[in-house]
């Protein structure tokens, strides 16, 4: 089994990349995941407070399939308005 060697947001690919110790790299394109799950300006805000604070965090989201359970929970954060 890879172990993740780093995960981080390439501002010039717009995608979460991760990086496995075999070589591979699985890049989420954050524009792609938000066009398809988002529906407001909230969430997509959420989304990108994520992408740049925690890629991480983000990346489980996205790969477990858990993005629209995690705008029904309580949100780690606030955003100020």
């Amino acid at each position: 089994m890879s172990k993740l060697l780093k995960c981080e947001f390439n501002i010039d690919t717009d995608c979460v990349e991760l990086r496995y110790s075999d070589g591979t790299v699985i890049a989420i394109n954050t524009m792609a995941v938000e066009n398809e799950i988002v529906d407001n300006m909230r969430q997509r805000s959420e989304l990108d407070w994520l992408i740049y604070n925690k890629p991480l965090e983000y990346a489980w989201l996205v790969l477990g399939g858990s993005v629209g359970e995690y705008f029904k929970g309580t949100a780690e954060h606030r955003l100020i308005d």
